[in-house]
């Protein structure tokens, strides 16, 4: 029994650690990106509205649309993760918990 025992507390603590080491970072950077973005938005505006560039509005939600339609992708990384069940609920929590606190 005790050797069923150290590979699931293995898995059961690495999950919980890489998942809130991710969540964390991946706040940040999403916090970053964020940002980003909307100083490049507001850039963008700012040169239309004193006319040194024209902005076609419908390539810009053309292009958006496709960004966001590729992000779709990621649903097949759900499989593997929930191969190994006991690593990606205390993965799941550590993400969770690392976007919380983040």
């Amino acid at each position: 029994m005790s050797d069923l025992l150290a590979p699931l507390a293995f898995q059961v603590g690495a999950g919980g650690i890489a998942g809130f080491i991710v969540g964390y970072a991946l706040k940040k950077l999403a916090r970053l990106v964020a940002v980003i973005a909307g100083i490049f938005f507001v850039v963008l505006l700012y040169l239309s509205y004193i006319g040194i560039i024209n902005i076609n509005y419908d390539k810009l939600i053309e292009a958006m649309k496709g960004l966001t339609g590729q992000a779709g992708g990621a649903a097949g990384l759900v499989t593997p993760i929930v191969a190994n069940l006991p690593f990606a609920a205390t993965f799941m929590a550590g993400l969770g918990l690392g976007l919380k606190m983040g």
